[in-house]
């Protein structure tokens, strides 16, 4: 242990950053609802991000929300957000979201694969799978 004080600072930030970066690699789970402040570094992450599109007045956004909840559970590798439109028009536009609910899969900032629709469970196991190996 040094007694410089500014030698431990150093070394305490460079652990904490280890951490961080450590558990990049580790998915949390639940679902996390994006905005503008933290949608571009999620959707960055090396591992697939899958992204409900939806708002409060879309009668099958809701429909979808408890089956998009449960199948998050069954696939640790693929993380799973929410944009809520109408709150983030920018972010929308942005992905040419014209229709929703809409899933769009994300690696790595780029987009892999989409749906439009009420797809129900099927619709949503389908595109897990799909990248989930």
């Amino acid at each position: 242990m040094s007694d410089d004080p500014e030698i431990e600072r150093i070394k305490q930030r460079k652990l904490e950053e280890m951490i961080r970066q450590q558990n990049q690699h580790y998915i949390q789970p639940g679902i996390i609802d994006l905005d503008g402040t933290n949608f571009t570094q999620v959707i960055s992450a090396e591992n697939y991000t899958l992204v409900d599109f939806w708002a409060d007045w879309c009668g099958p956004c809701k429909m979808m929300h408890p089956i998009f909840e449960s199948i998050s559970k069954k696939y640790p590798k693929i993380k799973f957000v929410r944009v809520n439109v109408d709150q983030n028009q920018n972010i929308a536009m942005k992905f040419a979201v014209q229709s929703i609910p809409m899933f769009i899969m994300f690696k790595s900032g780029h987009i892999v694969d989409k749906m439009i629709g009420a797809v129900g469970a099927p619709g949503i196991h389908m595109i897990c799978k799909k990248y989930s190996d």
